[in-house]
């Protein structure tokens, strides 16, 4: 683990070092995804022009969970959302020069780039996360400053891991990877909204298939002390770290099960 985690600080800044050398299109990058991105709150915002509360969330609510969400998709993106470009190591041939180096496959092609122009995600969905404190009469405490971060945290990892098990798609079909999109920056969407507000298919899609409703919404339940609407099991606003780590295994399984069914390009 000391050795995969230093070869990673290696790749990474080699990475980091280069992007920095130009510093202007670095910036006008980062501003770009930080306009861009903030589209998705201005929605948010309208949409609370035409009514007080979305169920039974209010705007500053919703802003908390859109916040959560937001920061630990970016950090997510920043760290592992290049994998979505694993068709064209596979097209190119190049994915069997990765077999050849006495290195896991998956750390890699993780460690092939930071893309630190996604800070711009990043930055907007935090200062979103800040107004939303600012507004809400949260009892803060340790325990629940460690819940905000540790949320965070299992946000990331859970998209994370979508994200390599959407990778995976593409060793058995080539160019497929909008199927995964549909995973990752949808469920970056769904989960910026309360999961009560969903019919009864897709709450049970979220919360048991494809976890997002552990990125956001069990913990600001947690965090807010707010009455869970669909009167869930009250444990499951705290098991976002064990879902997170079973979601981050179950990805690496998989990943390891299409590698060994890799037949290279065949060209």
């Amino acid at each position: 683990m000391t050795d995969a985690w230093r070869l990673w600080r290696l790749m990474v800044g080699a990475q980091v070092r280069a992007q920095m050398q130009y510093r202007t299109s670095l910036m006008i990058e980062a501003s770009t995804g930080f306009a861009v991105t903030f589209l998705d709150f201005i929605a948010v915002l309208v949409l609370f022009q035409h009514i007080h509360a979305l169920g039974t969330w209010s705007l500053p609510q919703v802003a908390f969970l859109y916040g959560l969400s937001g920061v630990g998709f970016a950090l997510a993106d920043l760290v592992i959302g290049h994998i979505e470009d694993l068709s064209e190591l596979i097209r190119s041939g190049r994915f069997d020069v990765l077999l050849l180096r006495p290195v896991g496959t998956l750390l890699q092609v993780v460690a092939s780039d930071l893309a630190i122009r996604r800070l711009g995600k990043m930055f907007q969905a935090a200062i979103v996360l800040g107004w939303a404190i600012s507004q809400l009469d949260i009892a803060w405490s340790l325990t629940r400053v460690a819940m905000c971060f540790v949320a965070i945290g299992c946000a990331a990892a859970i998209f994370a891991s979508i994200w390599i098990a959407g990778a995976c798609i593409q060793f058995f079909a080539l160019g497929a990877g909008e199927i995964a999109n549909a995973f990752t920056y949808g469920g970056n969407f769904a989960s910026q909204y309360p999961v009560s507000i969903y019919g009864p298919w897709v709450r049970r899609f979220v919360a048991y298939l494809v976890p997002i409703a552990f990125v956001a919404y069990f913990p600001a339940l947690a965090i807010l002390d707010r009455p869970d609407p669909l009167a869930l099991p009250h444990w499951l606003r705290y098991a976002s770290p064990i879902v997170a780590g079973a979601a981050l295994g179950v990805a690496m399984a998989i990943w390891q099960v299409s590698v060994r069914h890799y037949r290279s390009t065949g060209s």
